[in-house]
């Protein structure tokens, strides 16, 4: 009979697990690979700039959205599969943010469950998960036919409110109280998220989400980024 599930913790990625936007760093092996044009990669190194300074905006995500989309469209799901394995090796792991980290280790070594919530594609964050020794992610989903990227998504991304409905589904199936787990982000989007679980964590925030975290009472987790051994 499996252990009942104590809790979840849920955790954004893009710069709350990991600095800065993971597809750039997707984007960069991909050319380190020869697998995108210089013009492709320095369109998304822009974004991460926003990104890193403004923090994460509709504009920003929808912009990032559709040129990945565009980017992928008829690449094999084998070969971008082989992307996101090296991505999360060479690139996610030296990216790491410390306090995020460790905080996810804590809530397993307490026999909660672990999972990255993200608006990134599922396929690339269950990569990540794996890696990180959680116990899975949920994500946007992207459209493949005959083992190719079609440039589509399933559905809508995972953003805002679809995160609430997709934690509160994922709870329902473990038998865990939404008031029993925990939720980390830095950004203004998550609010609905944060909002939903009984103990809400925000890390480095942009300035909305610190307002709120300072309002309600939340948590508010300074970042260090993990060094490079």
């Amino acid at each position: 009979m499996p252990t009942p599930v104590r809790a979840i913790a849920f955790f954004d990625l893009d710069n709350t697990l990991v600095r800065g936007s993971t597809m750039f760093l997707y984007a960069l092996t991909a050319w380190k690979q020869r697998q995108l044009r210089l013009i492709d990669l320095v369109r998304f190194g822009w974004h991460q700039l926003t990104f890193l300074t403004v923090g994460e905006t509709t504009a920003h995500s929808t912009v990032a959205q559709s040129r990945g989309l565009a980017l992928i469209a008829g690449r094999s799901v084998e070969a971008l599969a082989d992307i996101a394995h090296a991505t999360a090796r060479d690139a996610v792991e030296s990216r790491l943010i410390t306090a995020s980290l460790d905080r996810a280790r804590t809530h397993l070594a307490k026999g909660d469950e672990v999972w990255i919530v993200t608006a990134s594609p599922r396929s690339f964050a269950e990569i990540v998960a794996a890696d990180l020794g959680f116990t899975g992610a949920l994500g946007t989903e992207v459209e493949s036919k005959d083992g190719f990227a079609t440039g589509h998504l399933v559905d809508a991304p995972l953003h805002g409110l679809r995160k609430v409905a997709a934690i509160t589904k994922l709870a329902a199936t473990k038998g865990v109280n939404l008031s029993d787990c925990s939720a980390y982000s830095d950004s203004r989007n998550d609010i609905p998220m944060l909002s939903a679980v009984g103990h809400a964590f925000a890390v480095n925030p942009d300035r909305e989400l610190g307002r709120v975290a300072e309002s309600r009472g939340w948590e508010i987790i300074p970042i260090r980024q993990k060094r490079q051994a």
